[in-house]
């Protein structure tokens, strides 16, 4: 493998949403391979698809950086890079509307004036009027909010926007405190007006909108701890302000709390990719942090987090890329200090390996994202050229799945763009031609892939290929390798079944 030096630090890439349910249409059987639709409403950080490159380039498109903390706007500011390297990628989001389409539109009318308009006063009927909210508590944000300036017309436009939507929620607020919906509605305002702040103004900390947006959080779910989209969000706002405080005590709680948050909202909204990314972003963030001793079970868990993302969302290539890019530092990792990170049983090597694979299904998934592209030309040699990946797996003889387990026999496969087949050493240069090969799943034929667990099957982490012409039963060495053999299938499946084999196929064979 050809000796690269690659700084395995990593930067923080989420999937921002004012609703998950929004983002999360796709509900595909985790079992199943067949990829759903493309996800129409994911943005990148400028407002641009994830696929356009065009233009200025966004810090989507800045793959090559040194950063202990890569942040969305506000950045503390790297060295410049000793090394090339392999990031995460910056945040990707749907900014909160703050019910934009509504202001807008009072906006285009001439004859009224935000200051008076009556929506201006949105109150709820109140759950608790004895237990009126006073005002001071509110009072802190609007002052915030108020202090907003911008030095172009398009920035006040919108400033007059963010204080005309504070206003009516703060009246809610005041109306009615247990409006909850008021509480998450006003920290979505504060949260997009951080945002907005520019650093040549003399407008508020960003550090301190996201504060204020945090406690009206907090506020929303103690009064509705069933509003997964609050917690989601608030993660966000979390991990916002970690960014902004560097690698320091206090970003490393605030990194525990985003960690705490995301699970809150996994756990009241399971079916959400997004917010087991950022999830696993954050526990990526949080592991550059700890200490040594703490590092590998967070990086694990990063890992559970990235891989859950891409099972409910196949074709999630920003998972599928992060993956990719947390494996490459426990590669790095591994190979410097000797110890393995992941199992006693996998080199670095075999790391660096499962990272390029990743890479590759995210550039073959989105081959006009210029990151993608530009990350792998780093690890594309870590492939087991022409090949996607090469390893061994325990097979039943062919045609008979129930033969006794003395029976199974240890065997090398290789995966490419259209087949898992089993190879012999001495002919794995002429794979299409070797006449001894027995076993042979073509992509097309492939119907599902999932774990399996049967008494007719020897002990061991197993899985089933089932296809057109029937199943295929395939034992791993471990757990871990069982886990990097269901993804590189699922995944070829689904570039599949995307018409982009042709994009693989290049990235294999050169």
């Amino acid at each position: 493998m050809e000796d690269i030096s690659i700084d395995s630090t990593i930067s923080t890439n989420h999937d921002r949403s004012e609703s998950q349910n929004g983002d999360t249409e796709h509900n595909p059987d985790p079992n199943s391979i067949s990829p759903p639709p493309e996800d129409a409403a994911i943005q990148s950080t400028d407002g641009q698809s994830p696929g356009n490159d065009a233009g200025e380039p966004s810090k989507l498109d800045q793959f090559i950086q040194s950063s202990d903390t890569d942040v969305n706007t506000t950045n503390v500011d790297p060295e410049p890079p000793k090394e090339p390297a392999i990031t995460a990628l910056d945040k990707e989001e749907v900014k909160p509307s703050v019910t934009m389409i509504e202001l807008l539109g009072e906006l285009k009318n001439p004859d009224v004036n935000i200051e008076d308009s009556p929506t201006a006063v949105v109150a709820t009927p109140s759950r608790s009027q004895e237990n009126k909210q006073p005002k001071g508590r509110n009072s802190a944000a609007m002052a915030l909010i108020n202090s907003l300036a911008s030095s172009d017309e398009e920035g006040r436009t919108r400033q007059r926007m963010l204080k005309f939507a504070a206003k009516r929620y703060a009246s809610a607020i005041e109306s009615n405190p247990d409006d909850y919906d008021a509480l998450y509605n006003w920290a979505l305002v504060l949260q997009e007006s951080a945002d907005n702040v520019s650093s040549d103004t003399n407008s508020p900390s960003k550090d301190a909108l996201l504060e204020e947006a945090c406690k009206k959080y907090a506020e929303a779910t103690n009064l509705n701890p069933a509003l997964h989209d609050a917690y989601y969000n608030w993660a966000i706002a979390i991990s916002d302000r970690a960014k902004l405080h560097g690698r320091t005590k206090e970003a490393e709680e605030l990194w525990k709390q985003a960690t705490k948050n995301y699970e809150k909202a996994v756990v009241l909204n399971w079916n959400s990719p997004q917010a087991l990314n950022n999830w696993g972003l954050a526990l990526q963030e949080l592991s550059a942090i700890v200490p040594a001793r703490e590092k590998q079970s967070i990086v694990k868990s990063a890992i559970s987090k990235f891989r859950a993302a891409i099972q409910l969302q196949f074709d999630f290539h920003r998972a599928i890329y992060n993956l990719g890019t947390v494996l490459y530092g426990l590669a790095e990792d591994t190979s410097r200090t000797g110890v393995p990170v992941i199992g006693n049983e996998i080199p670095f090597n075999e790391l660096y390996s499962q990272s390029a694979i990743y890479i590759a299904a995210a550039h073959a998934l989105k081959p006009s994202y210029s990151v993608y592209a530009s990350a792998l030309k780093l690890v594309r040699t870590m492939l087991p050229l022409p090949y996607l990946k090469v390893g061994y797996l325990t097979v039943p003889p062919v045609g008979n799945s129930v033969a006794p387990h003395c029976d199974w026999k240890r065997l090398k496969f290789v995966l490419n763009h259209e087949a898992l087949q089993e190879v012999h050493d001495d002919h794995k240069k002429q794979i299409s031609g070797d006449k001894t090969t027995n076993i042979r799943v073509e992509i097309l034929n492939i119907v599902l892939v999932k774990e399996c667990s049967d008494l007719t099957l020897p002990p061991g982490p197993s899985f089933i290929i089932d296809t057109i012409h029937g199943p295929f039963f395939l034992m791993a060495d471990s757990r871990e390798y069982m886990d990097t053999w269901l993804d590189a299938v699922r995944l070829v499946y689904t570039i599949f079944a995307r018409g982009k084999s042709d994009v693989l196929a290049a990235i294999i064979t050169g």
